[in-house]
């Protein structure tokens, strides 16, 4: 199955197999693969290359892991272009998934300078700060921190964050959304990550920052949000200029 005479590590032949197996349907969402002692007879490899190999498609998301029971085929990725301004209740609808929130805190704190910095505002003013995790058909997919001014909107409830905040911007607020700043970067899963995803410690996560204005370059919210990276990834049109 695997060409020993190839320059190409063997690790690598057996990812390649594997990843054809999943596109062709071979392993579905959900189902355990072989063991690593049913892989290493296959391909004839000791167990440390199936083990690298393995190891390599649970970082790429691919796989994951449950203690105790096997390493199994994971969901495939939702892909979110990084064009386009959209809420993330209105990108889950788009889908054809039920969003949903399942809110920690909301509380009104004093922005310190960095964060009165990003949002133009003076050191010490009140903010609101929400974090909550975001949901798709029941199953965690992000967990978000939110900051917003609260001289900006000081009648935002529980309610209104409950919902799409965007629309609540718009239709309530009369407010027009206009462009965003956005930075993405890797990160692993700490303990409160881990356990509001219902991921393994160190998992890896999508880290993303941004920051929201509206069409008179006001900004209005800054989002902090730790993706699973197992279930997303991010998609960019690039041209030459």
């Amino acid at each position: 199955m695997l060409n020993k005479q190839s320059p190409l590590p063997m690790y690598y032949q057996i990812e390649e197999d594997i990843r054809q197996r999943i596109a062709r349907l071979e392993y579905l969402p959900g189902e355990a693969i072989p063991s690593e002692r049913a892989l290493t007879e296959t391909y004839d490899v000791s167990r440390m290359t199936v083990r690298q190999a393995v190891n390599n498609l649970v970082q790429e998301g691919l796989l994951y892991r449950e203690k105790g029971k096997g390493t199994f085929i994971a969901e495939t990725k939702m892909e979110q272009p990084l064009t386009g301004l959209t809420s993330f209740t209105e990108d889950m609808k788009r889908r054809g998934l039920k969003p949903g929130n399942k809110l920690l805190s909301f509380d009104v704190k004093e922005a310190g300078s960095n964060l009165a910095a990003k949002l133009q505002i003076e050191v010490g003013e009140r903010v609101f700060e929400v974090k909550r995790v975001r949901l798709a058909d029941e199953v965690p997919m992000a967990l978000e921190t939110t900051f917003i001014p609260y001289a900006l909107m000081p009648g935002l409830t529980q309610a209104n964050i409950q919902q799409s905040f965007y629309a609540y911007v718009e239709s309530e607020l009369g407010l027009t959304i206009g462009r965003a700043e956005q930075a993405i970067e890797a990160s692993l899963a700490d303990e409160a990550e881990a356990e509001a995803l219902a991921i393994p410690l160190h998992a890896a996560l999508l880290g993303i920052e941004r920051l929201t204005f509206t069409t008179e370059n006001t900004p209005f919210e800054l989002v902090q949000s730790a993706y699973r990276a197992d279930r997303y990834k991010f998609l960019a049109e690039i041209t030459r200029n």
